[in-house]
């Protein structure tokens, strides 16, 4: 006998002899030879979870006998799904969790109260199927629920190491100022310069000679730490407050405050519009915030531990990439995952800073070429981007990678070429950037063809670089350099029959 088989035999014979007189449940494989016997610590309607003299194990009720006082009914137990963690975005959850039920031909029945809390029903025995809830709390205190098992789900802007991340939305931070402010905009560096409290009045800024105010909330906030994250600084601030809607009050009532606040959280404020370091406007639209081109976008996630969620929450997670769900993120005054097209062409801002932020490196042929594939092309939200100092997508590009793929296989692009186009900052020698951008977008394609092996050669994006030839921001700032560092998606027209070399030759 091989030393394999002799350890699956000896593995076998352990979990048939132990006996089970003392113990909840034994579960006897349907098949037969294998039996073991533990307490029963769950049941989620397709998974048995017991503590065996072996751990604890989880195991699937399809290929399992349950014997014993403690074995549960055959169907799915009333699901208790508890989400916690940050407040603005509170909103969130009770649109989705309607959504869902409404989704499924459920009866979503709302509580009273001041915090979140309601019942899912079955709608013709109504029997309750899940029982929700939203608790707003600190972040430290929100991570040791789910780490705990106090919680399912946490509510944040900010991933975590050791949680899993679900993505539901985007918020875009936007400068606040009063109405009657009359100071025309802010430049990214003289925000940085505001936020560290090295600005004591508007005049050092381009507003009048009156002092400046700065409003944050307060610094143990998840979306506080989410922006002192983005930022690289924590805000030097004058007043802080509790929730984005009592910060949007204040700045509105003090004509000298300023304040970073969420887009879905602006009145009774103004926005002051955002440019770079060099004039460059910096727009939060739609595009631009799922794209990662507006440079305090912040992803809205639901975090949890790494153990079995109940059935109805998978199934809930499952739904946060509907079109439905999109739709309730919306709805909510956030900005949705779901992708967004606009035509090369709609976008005359970025062919203008092309123009005019193109270095000596930059050749009008490296421009022509750029714009020939431009033409007719449509630009997708979906939008790459690496972990600094690393060749690893970060999770919002990992999530977008997955709803790529899903797309490509229902056939969302027939009759299209898919482009995968990569962009560098300006550091360094324009020979060695032009590289490593088809080196990004090479490895952009890599990883979707991991997620998707069935993809065939012809639903492939092709791969194409540019170097610094179409840059986002100057690249002054850190921030700046990091927006240049991408890889885009393009559709491009292809009606040319089978064998028809491509519209963009792959790069090699």
């Amino acid at each position: 006998m091989g030393v394999k088989a002799g350890l699956a035999a000896l593995c076998v014979a352990a979990f048939v002899s132990v006996p089970a007189a003392a113990q909840d449940v034994t579960l006897v494989a349907r098949e037969g030879g294998i039996v073991l016997t533990g307490t029963l610590q769950g049941y989620d309607g397709e998974f048995y979870r017991i503590d065996t003299s072996y751990g604890l194990l989880t195991v699937d009720g399809q290929g399992v006998i349950c014997e014993g006082p403690a074995c549960p009914e055959l169907v799915a137990p009333k699901a208790v799904i508890r989400v916690v963690g940050a407040p603005d975005a509170a909103a969130l959850v009770p649109a989705l969790v309607q959504a869902f039920a409404g989704s499924r031909g459920l009866i979503h029945e709302a509580a009273q109260g001041e915090t979140y809390a309601a019942r899912i029903l079955d709608p013709t025995t109504r029997k309750v199927l899940a029982e929700v809830s939203f608790t707003p709390m600190g972040p430290e205190a929100a991570t040791a629920a789910v780490l705990s098992g106090a919680a399912e789900l946490k509510l944040s802007f900010r991933a975590e190491p050791g949680l899993g991340a679900h993505s539901v939305a985007m918020e875009g931070m936007v400068v606040l100022v009063a109405p009657d402010n009359p100071t025309p905009e802010i430049s990214t560096v003289d925000l940085a310069r505001v936020l560290a409290g090295e600005v004591e009045n508007w005049a050092e800024i381009g507003g009048p000679d009156m002092p400046l105010v700065v409003h944050a909330l307060s610094p143990d906030t998840d979306l506080q730490k989410a922006l002192a994250d983005r930022l690289g600084q924590t805000a030097a601030a004058d007043v802080v407050h509790p929730d984005l809607a009592s910060l949007a009050e204040a700045v509105a009532r003090d004509p000298w405050a300023i304040a970073l606040s969420g887009r879905s959280a602006i009145v009774p404020a103004r926005r002051l519009p955002l440019t770079d370091s060099c004039g460059f406007p910096l727009l939060p639209t739609t595009l631009a915030i799922k794209a990662g081109d507006y440079p305090l976008a912040l992803p809205v996630s639901l975090l949890s531990a790494k153990r079995r969620l109940p059935l109805l929450a998978r199934e809930f997670i499952g739904f946060l990439r509907s079109p439905a769900s999109g739709e309730a993120v919306a709805a909510a005054g956030f900005i949705d995952r779901s992708v967004t097209r606009q035509p090369m062409t709609a976008d005359g801002l970025r062919l203008i800073n092309a123009i005019q932020g193109a270095g000596e490196d930059v050749t009008l042929e490296d421009l022509k070429r750029l714009a020939g594939i431009m033409d007719g092309a449509d630009r997708l939200s979906f939008t790459f981007r690496f972990e600094d100092g690393s060749s690893t997508l970060d999770a919002v590009s990992q999530d977008s990678l997955a709803d790529l793929a899903q797309l490509i296989a229902a056939g969302q692009f027939r009759n299209q070429k898919l482009v995968l186009a990569g962009f560098s900052d300006g550091s360094g020698a324009a020979e060695a950037n032009l590289a490593l951008s088809v080196e990004r977008a090479a490895k952009v394609a890599q990883e979707l063809a991991v997620i998707a092996p069935d993809l065939s050669p012809a639903q492939m994006p092709v791969v194409e670089g540019f170097g610094e030839a179409l840059p986002m921001a100057c690249d002054e700032t850190a921030i700046g350099r990091q927006l240049n560092r991408r890889v885009e998606l393009w559709v491009v027209p292809d009606f040319a029959p089978p064998g028809t070399p491509p519209l963009v030759a792959p790069t090699p």
